[in-house]
């Protein structure tokens, strides 16, 4: 019995920290955005280093963006058209491989690896600038750091993960069109028409909207863990994961509240 009301109290506790963290989070990353919004308004504005994160953030991840896209297009075609075969409908692969690629699984999966890499890399640069006292330095010439340091990062993923997600969807579609010719003998003509041509704007729409939702994320996420680095090394590398793995899981979850205010949206 005493066992058990210690566990009981170990896992209490657990829970309470971790709620704990993620309040602290909430709010410590409500206040970053809010001071990074005022800072924005305010001269200077560094436009050099918000092409410099651009291309860092954006472009470099253009790659792994690219090849999950066509990857999932590729699975996607190949199971839904051996699943669908069976039941005489492998016609309506393209259909549903291009509105599941516009509307989910292409914003998703794209921000899900640039989570990993890129909010990953702005942890451990911020975390590391912090422990060596870089920031305060920057500081001390009388710089603000939100400006130097964090708004090039907002805006930049605010730019680049809707255009990384449009670039993945026609690569995730083109995947799947390869397969559906090769593997299914589905026309590309009457490919493209049932997946590009019968989808609507508001698809697209949705894509985006939540890709600039998520970009938004996965930069606050890295910047507040990677601002509130401490410890050393040991201090980079635990916020590097943590800012991986909240991001990662406020994607998914953000992705569902969004799906669901959308379908509300759309049916009235």
């Amino acid at each position: 019995m005493d066992k058990a009301k210690k566990l009981f109290f170990v896992g209490f506790e657990n829970s309470w920290v971790i709620l704990r963290e993620f309040l602290e989070f909430l709010g410590g990353s409500a206040n970053l955005l809010h001071a990074s919004v005022l800072a924005l308004f305010r001269r200077p504005f560094y436009f050099r280093l918000l092409i410099e994160q651009c291309y860092i953030l954006g472009v470099k991840s253009s790659s792994i963006v690219f090849i999950t896209a066509l990857s999932t297009g590729m699975v996607m075609s190949l199971q839904f058209g051996f699943g669908l075969e069976r039941f005489g409908g492998k016609l309506y692969v393209p259909k549903v491989v291009g509105l599941s690629i516009m509307r989910e699984l292409g914003p998703v999966l794209s921000c899900l690896m640039i989570a990993a890499r890129v909010g990953a890399g702005i942890a451990a640069e911020l975390g590391s600038m912090n422990v060596t006292q870089q920031i305060d330095a920057i500081r001390a010439l009388g710089t603000d750091p939100l400006k130097r340091l964090v708004i090039p990062r907002l805006l930049a993923l605010l730019i680049m993960t809707p255009l990384l997600t449009v670039f993945a969807d026609l690569v995730g579609i083109f995947g799947g069109m390869f397969i559906s010719n090769a593997e299914l003998f589905i026309h590309p003509d009457f490919y493209y028409h049932e997946a590009i041509l019968s989808l609507k704007t508001s698809d697209f729409l949705v894509g985006i909207m939540k890709t600039a939702l998520f970009g938004l994320l996965i930069a606050l996420t890295g910047c507040y863990y990677g601002l509130k680095t401490e410890g050393g090394t040991q201090g980079v590398g635990q916020a590097t994961t943590k800012s991986v793995v909240t991001s990662s899981l406020l994607i998914v979850v953000s992705d569902f509240v969004m799906t669901k205010l959308f379908w509300i949206f759309e049916r009235k």
